[in-house]
C-alpha cells in the first residue's frame, strides 16, 4: 500500500465518519426517530469504526489491515440500512460508507 493509497483510505474514513454522524444527528429529529433505531446505531458504529481505522492507519499500526477490514464490513452494513430510508441524509450517509468500505477493502488487500 502507497502513502497516497493510505491517504486516500483515511480521506473516505474521514468522510464517512462526517456523514454518519450528520445522519445520526439527523435521524434522531425525524418524526418517528424510534423507526431509525437500528439506522442511528449504524451510523454511530460506523462513524467510530472509521475514526479508529484512521488512528490506526495514521500511526502505521500493524493491525490497521484487520480494523480497515471490520471498518468495510461495517461500512457496509450501515450503508444498506441507511438506503433503506428515503431521508437525503440517509441516502447520502449511504453512497459515502459504500465509498468508505471499498477504500477499506483496498486498503485491507
Amino acid at each position: 500500500m502507497t502513502v497516497a493509497e493510505m491517504q486516500h483510505c483515511i480521506s473516505e474514513c474521514l468522510a464517512c465518519m462526517e456523514a454518519c454522524n450528520i445522519c445520526y444527528r439527523a435521524c434522531l429529529q425525524e418524526e418517528d426517530a424510534l423507526a431509525m433505531k437500528k439506522c442511528i446505531q449504524l451510523d454511530r458504529d460506523c462513524a467510530d469504526i472509521c475514526a479508529l481505522a484512521v488512528q490506526y492507519m495514521s500511526s502505521q499500526s500493524p493491525f490497521a489491515v484487520q480494523i480497515c477490514q471490520l471498518c468495510a464490513d461495517i461500512c457496509e452494513a450501515c450503508a444498506g440500512e441507511c438506503a433503506k430510508h428515503s431521508h437525503d441524509h440517509c441516502q447520502r450517509c449511504a453512497q459515502v460508507c459504500r465509498k468508505c468500505a471499498e477504500a477499506c477493502r483496498k486498503m485491507a488487500a
